[in-house]
């Protein structure tokens, strides 16, 4: 299979174009030549009706720092996930934010909105928050190129819980709020999502919401939600209900 790489940019059959710098960097990284085929993709939609798909290109010139390519047929290739899923959640620290956005990624997540919460370890604000959200992007972008999706997904800026849910009510995408908790009487996910509608689900950094911000959330709308007797970590409870819904929803 051809090389896939992300083209922010506009993208027609039978022009021929300089590939954006990072998509650059890429191609000559794989020591590609004039003449290799690879396939690009922007995000967008294409045709009448509007669709998502990739477009066959080939290399026409490799300079130092630019990369020129001739584009060439588009096919419309639908690899989305059925059902829209948006991710609100206390950010794990370390590489565990890394981890979870690139996996959620090749899972089919909508959107995701990092959040700093109670006991959040990582806690990020201006500069520094600039950075990871670049970075994060960017993650997310090499996971689309490899696991083949056609659009990227969107990822907020860094918010407070509290915050963010004072402006759920128009922040938060539509279709149900779920609250993964460990509290009892919470009902199984698989229950919860029985329809097709699209998710918002909201869960905690390590050790979890606190009892006071699940209060919070509860009184926004979101309804509780459990993945079981274990308790899993904060990267794995979200990447869990992701991988339900890739199986369960219609494609």
């Amino acid at each position: 299979m051809s090389a896939r790489f992300y083209a922010d940019m506009a993208l027609l059959s039978g022009s021929s174009v300089s590939l954006p710098a990072q998509a650059a960097r890429h191609v000559q990284v794989l020591r590609l030549q004039p003449g290799d085929a690879i396939l690009l993709f922007n995000g967008q939609d294409h045709g009448e009706a509007g669709s998502e798909g990739e477009f066959e290109a080939t290399v026409q010139r490799m300079g130092r720092s630019e990369v020129q390519v001739s584009i060439g047929a588009y096919t419309a290739t639908r690899r989305e996930a059925g059902r829209a899923v948006h991710l609100a959640l206390g950010m794990p620290a370390n590489e565990r934010m890394d981890w979870l956005v690139e996996k959620a990624t090749e899972l089919g997540v909508a959107s995701i909105q990092p959040l700093i919460s109670e006991r959040s370890v990582l806690r990020l604000k201006g500069e520094r928050a600039d950075k990871k959200l670049a970075h994060w992007r960017g993650v997310a972008m090499a996971a689309c190129e490899q696991c083949g999706r056609n659009r990227l997904p969107l990822i907020h800026e860094v918010m407070n819980l509290a915050d963010w849910l004072k402006s759920s009510a128009d922040a938060a995408p539509a279709g149900a709020r779920l609250l993964l908790s460990l509290q009892p009487g919470t009902r199984p996910l698989a229950q919860a999502v029985a329809n097709n509608g699209a998710l918002t689900f909201l869960s905690g950094p390590e050790g979890g919401l606190s009892p006071a911000e699940e209060a919070a959330a509860l009184a926004r709308g979101f309804a509780p939600v459990t993945l079981g007797p274990r308790v899993l970590r904060a990267e794995t409870a979200p990447l869990a209900c992701l991988s339900l819904l890739s199986l369960s929803a219609p494609t």
